[in-house]
């Protein structure tokens, strides 16, 4: 601001502090991490997203109680074995995530949406494509991450029985053996639970929609065919039982580890299929893992526009 004397000169009024600096325009020139980096970021992000970390509390409870309700069991059965000084723990290591589907769809249900359904809701697809990031780089970030959340659920009841089968002196070589089954187990489970709901989960914003359709596509399926087998089995048809058993993510992985891990299977009768059948089971996982993925790659192809 400027004040006029009688001799019409303008001068700076006391007080003035305007500046004005000129410090141009610098290119950056620091290292380029490029899509390597950029699709670990996203990797990491979304694991740490679906247990909630770097989020809000409550989006903590669901997840972290979950994990909890998963271990537990796994903790009092090793408590018992202890305690008894059984022979034996009570569940197989391949059992047991058999016995806790229900638990694993829920988390499913709740994290899958969390995953992609925000991103669609808010629109921000097509800004991380505006970075050096392809979509196989969004889609392949958003599968391992959510794999590896639902394979840490599930191995974390496993190692809990693994440690406590050798505080209990259980023999060393059949325990580390079951829980090496286990393993393999819950690992295609992890990704065929994972591609499954991501392909779900990405059709809907809405993250209460996505919720609804995972838990309806994992438990129906389940739902309606243990009863078909069970029926089957009733009636005498226990050849048909294992066959019914491909229309269910959870029979499947059932199928797979019946025939080719030793595990007892959960088909009524505990007619398991056989080895010439259990290829079938095993090429069906891995044809909906790739089918999984193809679907989202497709789906991301049209967003990411």
């Amino acid at each position: 601001m400027a004040v006029e004397h009688s001799t019409g000169t303008p001068t700076p009024a006391q007080g003035d502090q305007t500046r004005i600096h000129n410090i141009g325009y610098r290119g950056y020139d620091g290292p380029r991490l490029g899509r390597a980096y950029a699709r670990r970021s996203l990797y990491s992000q979304s694991l740490r997203g679906s247990y909630g970390l770097g989020r809000s509390v409550k989006s903590k409870v669901l997840p972290m109680l979950l994990f909890v309700v998963m271990c537990v069991p796994a903790a009092i059965m090793v408590a018992v074995a202890v305690a008894t000084k059984a022979n034996a723990l009570p569940l197989d290591y391949t059992r047991y995530a058999i016995v806790m589907q229900a638990v694993i769809s829920l988390y499913v249900a709740s994290q899958a949406p969390q995953s992609v359904s925000r991103d669609l809701r808010f629109k921000t697809v097509p800004l991380y494509f505006s970075r050096p990031i392809e979509t196989a780089d969004y889609v392949r970030a958003k599968f391992a991450a959510l794999a590896s959340a639902l394979f840490i659920l599930t191995a974390a009841p496993l190692l809990v029985l693994y440690v406590g089968a050798l505080l209990a002196k259980l023999d060393f070589t059949d325990q580390t053996k079951g829980f090496a089954q286990g393993l393999v187990s819950v690992a295609l489970l992890s990704l065929l639970f994972a591609g499954i709901g991501l392909v779900i989960a990405s059709f809907t914003p809405r993250r209460g929609f996505g919720i609804a359709a995972v838990i309806a596509v994992l438990t129906i399926t389940y739902g309606a065919v243990s009863t078909l087998q069970a029926i089957a089995d009733a009636q005498g048809s226990s050849d048909a039982v294992p066959w019914i058993g491909l229309f269910s993510p959870i029979t499947i992985v059932d199928g797979v580890q019946s025939a080719f891990l030793g595990a007892t299977s959960a088909f009524p009768g505990g007619v398991g299929p056989s080895s010439a059948e259990g290829v079938v089971f095993v090429l069906l996982a891995l044809g909906l893992i790739a089918a999984s993925y193809g679907l989202l790659m497709r789906r991301y192809k049209k967003v990411g526009l």
